[in-house]
């Protein structure tokens, strides 16, 4: 018998967008070839097509399944959905969130890779509950759906019935999950070593996401912000920056807040844990130079905020970044 039936919806499926193929590559990757080493059959990927053409050119894709087939699958998943959904231009398509609504009271696991969050959001799926998706449109996901509590910093999460991941290769964590959850770490560890992916990184790992902000336009402060970028290595507090920027530090503080959406010294953290993750990714310097060049001090101090800010240590960072042609230099460029 099966491990499962699982039913991937194709939301355009006349109109694939390039980037989609990678989600979609994943899920047939992970459930759709056979692994008769680890169960035999193995589950059993139905493609689930709800089309809605569009004018723009894009991938296509055939399949004899439509939403009518979700009814008996045991895991529904749900890829990207299209962008002028994120933004509430278009609306899901009623019969799609009704057929979502009825595989998830018959009791199938509901899953979404990426933006496919806005359309279990959308069902109604995710009121109350934690959820993930690309961090690039976590904002538009909470405003339209102020009932959901968003996590834009994680890889995925599990709420037993409903799982929401990030994007792209975030959706390959969750697919991983799954399987783990379903067979136990013996069997995804060797799937994950067959796509020469990394067996497991854990839902509450955060997204590398890019910590810097636009220059800001207040003439009276985007110098001094930038002089901070270029000396992170200085000691800089408030007040010294105040007087560089010749305000008053209760001024600076609130300008400062206004351009950049945080208070100066979580902006200044911020810079300096972006330019470590940037050494990190282009150097092989020791975690204590890449402490003292980004102001942080020293190596402890620089691992407790980076795990905070970036959800891992900055040894498991710079394996996820791997830069063969590094070199430990003392000529860096400038943190700005």
């Amino acid at each position: 018998m099966a491990v499962g039936t699982v039913a991937a919806v194709v939301v355009e499926s006349s109109n694939i967008h390039p980037w989609d193929m990678f989600e979609f590559g994943i899920v047939n990757a992970v459930f759709g070839i056979p692994a008769p080493e680890l169960v035999d059959p193995w589950y059993d990927l139905r493609w689930c097509s709800i089309d809605v053409p569009r004018p723009d050119n894009g991938f296509g894709l055939t399949t004899p399944y439509g939403l009518d087939d979700i009814a008996g699958a045991d895991t529904v998943i749900v890829p990207s959905v299209p962008e002028s959904w994120l933004t509430r231009t278009d609306d899901p398509a009623p019969e799609l969130t009704a057929a979502l609504r009825e595989a998830h009271g018959r009791g199938a696991r509901m899953v979404s890779l990426c933006t496919g969050v806005f359309a279990l959001a959308a069902a109604g799926l995710l009121d109350g509950k934690r959820a993930t998706g690309h961090w690039w449109h976590t904002d538009d996901l909470k405003r339209r759906f102020p009932q959901v509590e968003v996590d834009p910093t994680v890889l995925y999460v599990d709420e037993g019935d409903v799982l929401t991941s990030a994007g792209l290769t975030a959706g390959m964590d969750l697919c991983l999950h799954l399987v783990r959850s379903d067979l136990g770490p013996l069997a995804a560890n060797h799937l994950a070593r067959r796509l020469v992916t990394p067996a497991h990184r854990t839902g509450g790992q955060a997204q590398f996401v890019d910590l810097s902000v636009p220059r800001s336009d207040d003439a009276s402060i985007e110098p001094v912000l930038q002089w901070a970028r270029e000396n992170l290595s200085e000691p800089i507090t408030v007040d010294s920056l105040a007087q560089r920027a010749h305000l008053s530090p209760r001024t600076l503080f609130r300008r400062v807040q206004q351009a950049t959406g945080m208070a100066p010294m979580q902006w200044l953290l911020n810079q300096r844990i972006a330019f470590a993750q940037l050494l990190l990714e282009t150097t092989y310097l020791s975690v204590e130079r890449i402490a003292d060049r980004s102001g942080m001090g020293t190596g402890a101090n620089l691992r407790r905020h980076f795990q905070q800010v970036v959800g891992v240590t900055p040894t498991d960072y710079r394996r996820a970044f791997p830069c063969p042609g590094a070199a430990e230099v003392d000529a860096m460029p400038s943190a700005g």
